[in-house]
């Protein structure tokens, strides 16, 4: 059984999707054993605590920079002897030491079909104002392991959403939310925790289920 940290700085929608699908028994030979929060006081700690799960507030003000906070993430995960990182909603900037320490280890989901609309500054609801400004008519999101290149690491899923007449940011989000995010992070999950994804390169090979 694989240990998962869930790394988060807000409400922690993405968060919740997890704890429902591992109570559901959809994430296979893997459990959330950890919350970090790079703020307190955030809802996440609270979903952490109604799941029974141990929630841990590592604020990034309390750090001179990037690195110190960067080491001190790494030495609290190799602590709690994690296995997978999820990013859901984490807010916080890494530095490249602490994403070599954790090679493919670390799965984010991006609200959008990664090449598109993601990068630095494409994030929460500028995502969304970017894909309808543009015209888009298709959205959704995207499940990628973390590298140093911001959401440039290798794409395991990917679903598309259909951009509707009149949407708002707001609306776009939670359709995305709610059709894609929701359903492909818990699946890439236990994808990785079934051992599952291989990883040639920038190419994710989801093998079959072991016999």
């Amino acid at each position: 059984m694989l240990n998962i940290a869930v790394l988060v700085s807000g409400g922690g929608t993405n968060l919740q999707a997890l704890i429902d699908a591992e109570k559901a028994g959809k994430i296979k030979n893997g459990r959330i054993s950890l919350v970090v929060a790079s703020r307190p006081g955030v809802y996440a700690l609270e979903r952490a605590a109604n799941a029974g799960i141990e929630g841990v507030v590592l604020a990034r003000k309390e750090f001179s920079d990037v690195d110190a906070y960067s080491e001190a993430l790494e030495n609290l995960l190799k602590e709690k002897k994690t296995d997978l990182i999820v990013l859901a909603g984490f807010m916080t900037i890494t530095n490249e030491k602490f994403t070599k320490a954790f090679e493919n280890k670390i799965i984010n989901v991006h609200p959008a079909l990664i090449p598109s609309f993601c990068g630095k500054g494409f994030y929460g609801l500028h995502v969304h104002e970017a894909a309808l400004a543009r015209g888009v008519k298709l959205s959704g999101a995207t499940v990628h392991f973390v590298n140093e290149v911001c959401d440039g690491g290798p794409i395991i899923l990917q679903k598309a959403v259909s951009v509707e007449n009149g949407d708002t940011p707001e609306t776009l989000q939670r359709r995305i939310m709610e059709q894609a995010e929701w359903q492909l992070l818990p699946e890439a999950v236990s994808l990785f925790c079934e051992g599952r994804l291989e990883v040639n390169g920038a190419v994710v090979t989801i093998l079959p289920p072991k016999a």
